[in-house]
């Protein structure tokens, strides 16, 4: 059940305009919470309660800038949200319907974007009409691309000193100057999908829009992609943003970084790194950024394991690196820790399932604070390779896997190199029985 909303703005003792709206079915929602988005993320402003009807509002003090500002209308909340503009001047009054979206019923700049949008809508549907039907006739093609040409110029016109025209000129539309047929269409339109963005512009970089637009153009403008695609495509990017603004640059490829992580293209995601992500990010004194893009880096698929030294406290002080160990055709890395429920839970089973997979050693890695009780609990497991790592999650093996939860698992080859990262014991199982 959808239960938080959220928006943008500041409050004080001088109130002069409201952000008011309705959600339906209102029983999804209880509370709305306003946000000013800003290029760095979104600060908490104020909140409205629903009534029985699914209306709230909230009194805008009179001193709040101008900008763009963010409702999230259900958990996660960086998943369910939209912009909107304040102009500082006017009260922004909208309807929210989960299948239908957000109409604006009051707000000039909004109500505008809205009309705009629709209006683009209209001309592009008009455009692959012509197109679907075969059509080659000049005169017909040129008097689309007018309408298209007209519809622009209106509105940038009507939006003169305001807010929204930021976003109607990143949006302007590829008009052809001659008739073109489908694919040379297509491949104009490509080229021309992030020109018109001015990458440097506060609002923009506050809104959603350029994310979305980026995204959209590595993922949506070709069916079946293969990865020399994708880089192509994250190059056109780079490119499209310049090297004016590292840290609007840092942020979207590392968005784009991220996406390639969840899809598990780690040939993808290591091309950002090492084309751009690493070197912006040091350059921007993002420490986050370089330190998890380098151990993604490190522990990804076809990687060799970071080698580590091997230091078995609790089994009289034997020290050997994990490159040297030898006689196994695969490797079992696991990061536990003594003190970690679900560890225990999950060794035991660990150890029964390698009574069917002789050729397979586990070298299990300890994250703890201290010898004891690691050192007990180790004695359960007699035919693990164990090691401890003094200082738990500050422990630098833990900082080059990019360790963050335990347990972690790493399946290496006899020499190994990583070749299966389970999330859990049962994909651990299903993966040891699938070699």
């Amino acid at each position: 059940m959808k239960q938080l909303l959220f928006f943008i703005v500041f409050p004080t003792l001088v109130f002069s305009q409201t952000i008011k709206g309705t959600f339906s079915p209102a029983s999804d929602y209880t509370y709305a919470f306003l946000y000013n988005a800003t290029p760095e993320g979104a600060n908490y402003v104020d909140r409205g309660k629903l009534d029985a009807e699914g209306q709230f509002e909230i009194e805008l003090d009179s001193s709040l800038a101008p900008g763009i500002y963010k409702i999230v209308y259900a958990i996660p909340p960086e998943e369910n949200n939209f912009d909107f503009i304040y102009d500082g001047k006017n009260s922004v009054a909208f309807t929210f319907n989960a299948d239908t979206g957000v109409s604006f019923t009051a707000s000039d700049e909004n109500k505008l974007w809205d009309s705009y949008l629709k209006s683009m809508e209209m001309v592009n549907q008009t455009i692959s009409n012509y197109y679907a039907q075969g059509k080659t006739d000049e005169a017909g093609y040129k008097s689309i691309f007018k309408v298209v040409a007209d519809t622009q110029k209106a509105y940038e016109e009507s939006s003169q000193d305001m807010l929204v025209s930021a976003f109607i000129k990143a949006n302007r539309p590829y008009i052809p100057k001659t008739y073109e047929d489908i694919g040379t269409y297509s491949k104009n339109l490509k080229e021309h999908y992030l020109s018109e963005i001015d990458f440097n512009n506060y609002i923009l970089q506050s809104s959603s829009f350029i994310v979305d637009r980026v995204m959209a153009y590595v993922f949506d403008i070709v069916v079946d992609p293969t990865d020399q695609i994708y880089k192509s495509h994250v190059d056109d990017v780079s490119n499209a943003i310049g090297d004016d603004s590292a840290e609007i640059k840092t942020t979207l490829l590392y968005l784009l970084w991220q996406r390639f992580t969840t899809m598990d293209n780690h040939d993808v995601a290591n091309y950002i790194t090492d084309t751009y992500l690493l070197e912006l990010a040091n350059a921007t004194n993002n420490k986050v950024i370089a330190e998890t893009i380098k151990s993604y880096k490190n522990t990804s698929i076809g990687a060799l394991a970071p080698d580590f030294e091997i230091q078995q406290t609790g089994n009289g002080g034997n020290t050997k690196m994990l490159s040297q160990l030898t006689g196994y055709d695969f490797y079992l890395l696991v990061f536990w820790s003594s003190g970690c429920g679900h560890c225990l839970e999950e060794l035991p089973l660990i150890k029964e399932l390698m009574t069917n997979f002789p050729n397979i050693k586990v070298v299990a890695y300890g994250l703890e604070n201290s010898e004891y009780p690691w050192s007990e609990e180790i004695k359960n497991y007699p035919s693990f390779v164990h090691s401890i790592g003094l200082g738990k999650w500050d422990n630098p093996t833990v900082s080059t896997y990019g360790i963050n939860a335990t347990p972690t698992y790493f399946l290496l080859d006899k020499d190994k190199k990583i070749i299966a990262k389970p999330y859990d014991y049962k994909e651990v199982e299903s993966t040891l029985k699938g070699l």
